[in-house]
C-alpha cells in the first residue's frame, strides 16, 4: 500500500512539474523596438547605454542564446538582468514575462578608421528560430540623415511601408562636417537640395539619394551639386577602412525620378556604388541632369544609366564599371563632349561593353515597346576598355536610332563600317595609351593618338576651353577629358 501511494505521488509530481515548467524550443520573442539607435554625436570618447525589453508572450518558458554579431561588435557591450557578456547561452525568459537587456557602446571619434555608422545586430536563437534587433551607432561627428517618414507600396491587399529621410524644403549642405545617409534621402517635389563645394557625402550599405518622390503623383525635386576644381563634392560609401577605398557596390545610386529636371552636378567624385547616376524618363525639353567636370568610378553595375532621359555631360570621366560605363536605354537624348570612358574592370568577368545604345523595351506582356533614341552624340570623346569591342547597338528598326561619334577614339567591332554619317573623323581601335590605367590614371601618354586629334569647334561651341583639371586646351585639342601636359 505504501509503495502504491509513493508511485501515485511520483506520477502526480512528474506531471505537475512537466506542465508547470513547459519549455518552448522553437518559440518567438517580442521586443520593445526593432532597432536600437545611439544617436548621440560624440565630442570625445564616449559611452551611452540603451535598454531593450525582451517579451515572452507565450504560455511557456523560453531559453534563448543571445549574442552580438557584426564587424563592429567589439564596440558594444551587453548586460542581461545583471549578467555581463556579449555571448550568453540559455538565457531564461519566463512565460508571459520579460527581461531587460542593457546595451552600451564606446566609440573613439578621433579615429580616422572608425566607420561613420556602426551597424550590427543582437541575435536571439531559440532552437532553429533566429530573430534579430539592429544596432546602429554613430562612429564619428557628422550630419546624419535617417528615415523620418515613409511611403506606401500597395500590391493587391498587401501594403508595404518604405521608410526614408524626407527633404521637403530647400536645404543647403555645407562642408562643415561630413553628411552621412542611412537608408534613402528623398528630395520632394518643390524642394531643392544644394550641396556646396568640398562637401563629403557618405552612404551606408544599400543607401542612396532619390530626386523626386516615387510615392507621389506630383513631379519635381531638384539637386544642385556645386563642387569646384580641387574642392570637389564626393559621394562614396561610409566605410573608412583602407581596404574599402576602391571596393565597388558599397551603396546604391543617385536617382532622378521622372519629372525631375534641370539638375546639375559640377565637379563631383562619385565612387564605389552600384550605379553612379540613374536618370529616368522626363517629358521636358530641358536636361534631366547636366554633368560637368565629374569622375564616376568603381561602380559594380553602371556609371550613368539613362532611361529615356535627357543627359548632357562634359569633361567627365567614367571608369571601372561591372557592366556599362554609359547605358542609353529605352531611348532618350544624350550628349557627351570631351568625356573619357575607360573600362578595365577586373573585379569579376565583364560581358557587357562600355556603351549601350537602345531604342525599345519588352513590356510585361512580352510586347515590344518602341522608345526613340533621338540623339546619342559623342564629341571629342575616348571610348576604350579591355573587351574586343566596347559598343552594343541594340536597335529596333521600327524606331528612331540616331547616334554620332564626332572626332572620337572608339573601340568597336572592326567589321562595322565607320565610313558613314554616324562617324566623323574617328580613330578606330587604336589604344589611347593612358598614363596608367591600372591605377586609374587616365591622362594621356605622350604617344597617345588622341593628342591633337579633336575638333576645336566642339571645344569652343561648348565652352570647354579648360579640361577637367583646369588646363587650357590646344587648337586642335586632345580627345577625352584630359589635355596632355608636356
Amino acid at each position: 500500500m505504501k509503495q502504491l501511494l509513493a508511485v501515485l505521488i511520483g506520477i502526480i509530481i512528474l506531471f505537475g512539474c512537466t506542465k508547470e515548467d513547459e519549455i518552448l524550443y522553437e518559440g518567438k520573442l517580442d521586443f520593445s523596438t526593432d532597432t536600437i539607435t545611439f544617436d548621440t554625436v560624440f565630442a570625445s570618447i564616449g559611452s551611452i547605454t540603451k535598454t531593450l525589453t525582451i517579451y515572452n508572450n507565450n504560455n511557456s518558458d523560453i531559453f534563448s542564446n543571445i549574442s552580438i554579431k557584426g564587424i563592429s561588435a567589439a564596440n558594444f557591450r551587453m548586460n542581461i538582468d545583471g549578467v555581463a557578456g556579449n555571448n550568453q547561452n540559455n538565457v531564461l525568459i519566463p512565460k508571459n514575462d520579460s527581461v531587460f537587456l542593457f546595451i552600451e557602446v564606446t566609440i573613439d571619434p578621433s579615429s580616422n578608421t572608425t566607420p561613420y555608422i556602426l551597424s550590427d545586430s543582437l541575435i536571439f536563437e531559440i532552437g532553429n528560430n533566429i530573430q534579430s534587433v539592429k544596432l546602429v551607432a554613430w562612429g564619428q561627428d557628422a550630419h546624419f540623415y535617417t528615415p523620418n517618414t515613409y511611403g506606401e507600396v500597395i500590391n493587391g491587399t498587401d501594403t508595404t511601408k518604405i521608410y526614408y529621410h524626407q527633404i521637403n524644403s530647400n536645404q543647403v549642405w555645407s562642408n562643415d562636417k561630413p553628411h552621412v545617409i542611412y537608408g534613402y534621402v528623398i528630395i520632394e517635389p518643390n524642394a531643392q537640395l544644394t550641396i556646396n563645394e568640398g562637401a563629403d557625402i557618405y552612404f551606408h550599405q544599400n543607401s542612396g539619394m532619390i530626386v523626386g518622390n516615387p510615392f507621389s503623383s506630383i513631379s519635381g525635386g531638384t539637386l544642385k551639386v556645386n563642387g569646384t576644381l580641387n574642392n570637389e563634392v564626393t559621394f562614396q560609401g561610409d566605410r573608412l577602412d583602407s581596404w574599402y577605398e576602391n571596393i565597388p557596390g558599397q551603396w546604391d545610386r543617385i536617382r532622378f525620378i521622372p519629372g525631375s529636371y534641370d539638375n546639375e552636378i559640377n565637379y563631383a567624385i562619385i565612387k564605389n556604388g552600384t550605379t553612379g547616376i540613374h536618370a529616368d524618363t522626363v517629358a521636358n525639353s530641358n536636361p534631366t541632369v547636366t554633368i560637368n567636370n565629374t569622375i564616376i568610378k568603381n561602380m559594380s553595375s553602371i556609371g550613368i544609366l539613362g532611361q529615356g532621359a535627357k543627359i548632357v555631360a562634359s569633361n567627365t570621366v567614367i571608369s571601372e564599371c561591372g557592366q556599362y560605363t554609359v547605358a542609353c536605354y529605352i531611348g532618350g537624348d544624350y550628349t557627351f563632349n570631351h568625356c573619357t570612358f575607360a573600362n578595365y574592370w577586373n573585379y569579376s568577368i565583364r560581358n557587357t561593353p562600355s556603351i549601350l545604345l537602345n531604342n525599345y523595351y519588352i513590356d510585361a506582356n512580352d510586347n515590344v515597346q518602341i522608345r526613340d533614341l533621338n540623339n546619342a552624340y559623342f564629341g571629342n570623346c575616348i571610348i576604350y576598355g579591355s573587351l574586343t569591342t566596347e559598343f552594343s547597338f541594340d536597335k529596333n528598326e521600327n524606331g528612331i536610332f540616331n547616334y554620332h561619334f564626332d572626332h572620337s577614339l572608339v573601340k568597336i567591332d572592326p567589321n562595322i563600317n565607320t565610313n558613314n554619317a554616324n562617324y566623323t573623323s574617328v580613330i578606330k581601335n587604336e589604344d589611347p595609351i593612358f598614363q596608367n590605367h591600372l591605377n586609374n590614371n587616365l591622362s594621356l601618354d605622350e604617344n597617345s593618338p588622341a593628342i591633337e586629334s579633336g575638333n576645336f569647334q566642339i571645344t569652343q561651341n561648348n565652352n570647354l576651353l579648360l579640361d577637367i583639371t583646369g588646363e587650357n586646351r590646344n587648337d586642335p585639342p586632345e580627345m577625352g577629358a584630359y589635355q596632355y601636359i608636356d
